[in-house]
């Protein structure tokens, strides 16, 4: 197994994109390991808030939101997955699981932000985070979720079937046209091209292929018995909570209600459901998301 790291040049003249880079060497477990990419901006001694992006995305989509919460006085913390973005990515499908993502990201967390943090999570970014919060429900201040669930088995929708064999199979996985058709508003040329960038070609994209098969859908799926553990913390978990799923997403948006109805903190907030906003919100209403991800900090008393 090769572990493949990014190209700067293809990363040159983001649109929006203007952050400093930093990185956090990660221990990928069976004796490798590869570099991590995160974003850090604001104050180190600001409320912290993390936001985890995810399938087949990177931290390219929180350009949009990131500038409002520097505004409200946060530290905007968004880490590229391993396999994802300008983070490293092994070139084996089945290197990928779910409690190694699980793992990756605790390391990252610990070194870097080890202290109580806000949560925005959205798709995989919601997978892995709500697992964290239930896991460690002391260590976060409050939660917005979008377009994701924390699943334990059942019966998968079509729509996500077909998109889970999609990634699987299909031999033209082009990611930006993927985040184009999953947005309800247009991106321009750059904006696609900024999405394709850290995929040059069929080995890097292994980690996106495999995050679909990675859900833990259908009962005897990987992952099952630890996110029923993980549920008993988020279930309980009174801290402020908010739903903000788009309408326009056909494979999560329809989660919003039922992820709401089933944690403490969840109760009496302004959940709602976004007009015009597809699988990506954070392309389509970054001014909304990033207003609820300060009502909600506010509401818990973690900034002013």
């Amino acid at each position: 197994m090769q572990i493949l790291s990014y190209d700067p040049a293809r990363f040159a003249d983001l649109p929006d994109y203007r952050f400093a880079e930093y990185w956090l060497e990660i221990d990928l477990g069976d004796g490798h390991s590869g570099r991590m990419h995160y974003l850090d901006e604001g104050p180190k001694d600001a409320p912290p808030v993390f936001l985890f992006h995810g399938e087949p995305s990177w931290s390219f989509l929180y350009r949009k939101m990131i500038p409002v919460l520097l505004d409200a006085g946060f530290r905007c913390l968004a880490p590229d997955l391993i396999g994802f973005g300008k983070s490293d990515k092994p070139d084996d499908i089945g290197f990928y699981t779910y409690d190694r993502h699980i793992s990756w990201l605790k390391q990252w967390r610990d070194a870097v932000v080890p202290q109580e943090a806000a949560l925005f999570c959205q798709d995989w970014g919601g997978l892995l985070g709500l697992r964290l919060v239930g896991e460690e429900p002391d260590r976060f201040s409050c939660v917005v979720a979008s377009n994701t669930f924390l699943p334990t088995g059942g019966t998968p929708s079509p729509a996500f079937l077909a998109w889970r064999e999609f990634a699987k199979t299909s031999p033209d996985f082009k990611i930006g046209e993927l985040l184009q058709r999953a947005t309800a508003t247009e991106r321009t040329d750059a904006e696609i091209a900024a999405y394709d960038a850290p995929f040059p070609d069929e080995p890097s994209k292994a980690g996106a292929r495999a995050f679909p098969a990675l859900v833990p859908v259908e009962d005897g799926m990987a992952g099952i018995e630890q996110n029923n553990a993980a549920w008993q913390g988020l279930a309980a978990f009174d801290k402020p909570f908010l739903t903000l799923f788009g309408e326009d997403d056909p494979v999560t948006g329809g989660l919003g209600e039922t992820l709401a109805s089933r944690i403490k903190g969840a109760e009496g907030m302004p959940h709602a459901m976004l007009s015009q906003c597809g699988h990506f919100c954070q392309e389509d209403r970054p001014q909304e998301l990033a207003q609820g991800v300060i009502d909600t900090a506010r509401k818990a008393g973690f900034i002013g």
